[in-house]
């Protein structure tokens, strides 16, 4: 069984017919999976982060957004950028990013 430390949510604006579109798909959001997923994996995270793209989570005008469980954290309208940010400070440290979340 599968216990990660953290499990991440990444909106990709996917609809019930399979079809991605939408505010998040349009900012970039299927590249933050894979940019996640990259980050987590080079610094040796994959037995403690689960990285998940979902559908929409009904704030698109904060898209994209990316939720972290367990705690339940929001972060929003997140770019390439912030992603080893929150890999560091958040999943390394377990210190969530104040000032990206929503």
């Amino acid at each position: 069984m599968i216990a990660p430390k953290y499990h991440v949510f990444i909106c990709t604006s996917g609809r019930p017919n399979g079809i991605q579109k939408g505010f998040c798909h349009s900012k970039g959001s299927v590249d933050l999976v894979g940019y996640f997923s990259e980050e987590v994996e080079d610094r040796d995270l994959s037995d403690d982060v689960m990285i998940t793209n979902s559908g929409c989570f009904g704030i698109c005008a904060k898209g994209p957004v990316v939720v972290v469980y367990p705690e339940g954290v929001w972060y929003g309208n997140l770019t390439e950028e912030d992603v080893p940010r929150i890999v560091e400070e958040h999943f390394e440290k377990g210190i969530p990013v104040a000032d990206l979340m929503i």
